[in-house]
């Protein structure tokens, strides 16, 4: 017997196989039983597949810090533009997307309420100086090395799971070490 499922994140799921059951002591009886075969589905039905990101970072922290940032690019490999609304982490209490711009010749950060659209076929950088995601009330220090699991949240792609990797204090890029 074979059942189809699709699932929320957009992976069919086709049950069909073989399985062992002991009777009794020294014999074996054969039974048909589950297995779990994966399949890709369409992308009309996996709207997270079209939404790609480089390796997530951040920076270490210093004792006691409230904030920290995130960074990675977002590709929109899809044929129609996304937005980045929202997300969490493991390590805050609160995730926003935020914007650095210089207004009237001054630095400011603000939270982008109606998120950050992503242009279909395009991507955006996140990085610091410019938009971020930003770690709100930390729950503890980043320390360099480590890594940390978040989710993003797409108008479109829905959910997407990212792991932040923790480079050292002002990195400006996932690969840049201080010794």
């Amino acid at each position: 017997m074979t059942v189809r499922i699709l699932a929320g994140l957009g992976l069919a799921l086709s049950l069909s196989a073989t399985a062992l059951a002991c009777s009794a002591p020294g014999t074996a009886a054969v039974t048909k039983a589950p297995v779990i075969q994966l399949a890709q589905a369409s992308p009309q039905t996996a709207p997270a597949a079209s939404v790609q990101l480089t390796p997530a970072w951040s920076r270490a922290t210093a004792p006691g810090a409230k904030v920290a940032g995130g960074f990675f690019t977002v590709a929109n490999k899809g044929g129609a533009a996304d937005r980045l609304l929202s997300g969490s982490a493991e390590i805050s209490n609160t995730v926003e997307v935020h914007e650095m711009a210089i207004i009237d010749g001054v630095m400011r950060m603000r939270a982008l309420d109606k998120g950050l659209p992503i242009p279909a076929g395009g991507s955006v950088e996140l990085k610091p100086g410019s938009y971020h995601i930003m770690f709100i009330d930390l729950k503890r220090q980043l320390k360099e090395g480590e890594s940390f699991k978040g989710e993003l949240v797409f108008e479109k792609a829905g959910k997407v799971p990212v792991e932040y990797k923790v480079m050292a204090v002002g990195a400006k890029a996932a690969n840049e070490h201080k010794h």
